[in-house]
C-alpha cells in the first residue's frame, strides 16, 4: 500500500493532510479496501466542531456502514460536495478527490498522537495478519 508521506493517520483509518493550520480529512486506502464499494457518505455541515476521535459522520458500502472518526479536533470549513453524487471517489482516489472534509485545527499539537505513514502501514499489515 502506497501512503502519501505528507499524511498522518489515526488508528481508526482516517488520514489528515496538514497545511497552515488547516487539515484535509479522508479515509485510508486500507479502510476503503476493507469496506468495498462506497455508496453513500454522511458528512457534517460546515461550521460544526468536533473533538479528536469523535464521530463526525458515516460511510456506507454495499454491505456495511462505518462511523467516521475525527483525527484531530477542529471546525469543519468545507465539505466535499462531489461525494453526494459520486461517493465512489472515496474508492477511486482516497487521497485526492475522495477527501471528506476540511477543518480548521483547534490544536495542531494533537498531531503528535497520530501515526506516520510508515507506522500506519505497519498497523494495517498487522491487522491483515489477524
Amino acid at each position: 500500500m502506497n501512503h502519501n508521506e505528507a499524511l498522518y493517520f489515526s488508528p481508526e483509518h482516517t488520514w489528515i493532510r496538514l497545511e497552515d493550520g488547516l487539515g484535509t480529512v479522508g479515509i485510508s486506502a486500507f479502510a476503503q479496501d476493507e469496506l468495498g464499494e462506497i455508496v453513500y457518505v454522511d458528512l457534517p455541515r460546515k461550521g460544526e466542531s468536533f473533538q479528536k476521535n469523535e464521530v463526525f459522520g458515516s460511510i456506507e458500502a454495499l454491505k456495511t456502514v462505518s462511523d467516521l472518526f475525527m483525527p484531530l479536533s477542529g471546525k469543519v470549513i468545507e465539505v466535499n460536495a462531489q461525494l453526494a453524487d459520486h461517493p465512489t471517489l472515496v474508492n477511486e482516489k482516497p487521497f485526492a478527490e475522495g477527501w471528506l472534509i476540511k477543518i480548521s485545527l483547534d490544536d495542531e499539537a494533537e498531531r503528535e498522537q497520530l501515526l506516520t505513514a510508515e507506522a500506519y502501514t505497519l498497523l494495517t499489515k498487522n491487522q491483515d495478519n489477524e
